[in-house]
C-alpha cells in the first residue's frame, strides 16, 4: 500500500530557474522558468541535449550539495519541501529524494565496500542502525540488482562499470525513497540487467507509491517505464507529452523534434 503525503505532488515546479557560478565571472541560468508538476506515483524523463539543464534541474531538486548551484528564480518543492533555501528540511529533503547523479557508477567512494556504499545513507543518520538490519536489506538490494552476495565485500573498482552502475541504483533506493531522481540510471547496463533495474522502479512505484524522474535521452528506457516526457532545449522546456510520440511542442522547439528521433 502506498504510504500517505501531506503534498498535494511528489514534485512541484513553477518557473524554476537555476544558475551555475561561473569561474571568475557572473553565475549563468543554465535552467530557465520550468514548470511542471509530477504526481506521486508518476514518472518523468526528462530530454534534451548536452547542456540543457537537465543534470543542473536534477541535482537541485534531489537537494544535492553541488557548489556554485543555485535556485535564483520561480520555485520547487519535492514532497512539499522548498529546494530554494530549505533549511533544516534539507535533512528531510535527501531523504525523501533518493539520488542517482551523472556517472553515478564512476561516482561511487573508493574506500568503502559496496554494502558500506550501499548502506551510507542509512549509516550517516543513524549510527547505531542495527547491523544485522542493515545487511539483510543490503543482500535484498544486491539480489534485486542481479549482483552476488559476495560483491558486498568488494571496493567499486573492482567491480565492472555495470555492476557499479547498479550499485549506485541500490544506494539510491536503500532509504526506500518517496522520489527517485535518477541521471541516465540504465547507463553501461546490459539487457537483462537493465530489466531488472527498470523493474525495481516500477515495483516501488506500484507498491510504495514511488515517483521517479528520470533523466535520459534513450526512447526504449522511456517506452518501458510508461513515462511522461519533458524536453529542454538551452534550459528552456520546449516540448511535453506521454512518451516520446505524443509530444506537445513550443513555436521555438518545432526544429528540434529530433532531440527525441531515435
Amino acid at each position: 500500500m502506498a504510504r500517505r503525503r501531506d503534498a498535494e505532488f511528489a514534485i512541484d515546479c513553477s518557473d524554476l530557474s537555476i544558475a551555475r557560478a561561473a569561474r571568475g565571472g557572473a553565475a549563468q541560468r543554465v535552467v530557465d522558468g520550468v514548470s511542471f508538476r509530477l504526481a506521486h506515483g508518476g514518472i518523468l524523463a526528462v530530454m534534451g541535449p548536452t547542456g540543457s539543464g537537465k543534470s543542473s534541474l536534477a541535482a537541485v531538486l534531489a537537494g544535492a550539495d553541488e557548489p556554485g548551484l543555485a535556485v535564483v528564480g520561480g520555485s520547487g518543492l519535492v514532497e512539499g519541501i522548498p529546494v530554494r533555501h530549505p533549511g533544516r528540511a534539507h535533512r528531510y529533503l535527501t531523504y525523501y529524494a533518493g539520488y542517482m547523479p551523472q556517472s553515478a557508477g564512476a561516482r561511487l567512494p573508493a574506500r568503502l565496500t559496496v554494502a558500506e556504499v550501499i548502506g551510507e545513507p542509512i549509516t550517516s543518520r543513524d549510527r547505531r542502525v542495527s547491523a544485522r538490519a542493515l545487511a539483510v536489506r543490503v543482500a535484498s538490494l544486491l539480489d534485486e540488482m542481479l549482483l552476488p552476495l559476495g560483491a558486498s565485500a568488494k571496493y567499486p573498482y573492482e567491480l565492472s562499470a555495470g555492476m557499479r552502475q547498479r550499485v549506485a541504483l541500490a544506494r539510491a533506493l536503500v532509504l526506500q525513497p518517496r522520489v527517485l531522481v535518477a541521471d541516465d540510471p540504465f547507463a553501461n547496463m546490459d539487457v537483462e540487467v537493465r530489466k531488472a533495474a527498470r523493474e525495481a522502479i516500477m515495483r516501488r512505484r506500484r507498491d510504495l507509491g514511488m515517483a521517479a524522474l528520470v533523466i535520459t535521452n534513450e526512447r526504449e528506457a522511456i517506452k518501458e517505464l510508461d513515462a511522461d516526457v519533458l524536453v529542454l532545449r538551452a534550459g528552456h522546456a520546449v516540448a511535453f507529452g506521454h512518451g516520446t510520440d505524443d509530444l506537445l511542442w513550443t513555436p521555438s522547439g518545432e526544429a528540434d523534434r529530433r532531440l527525441v528521433g531515435s
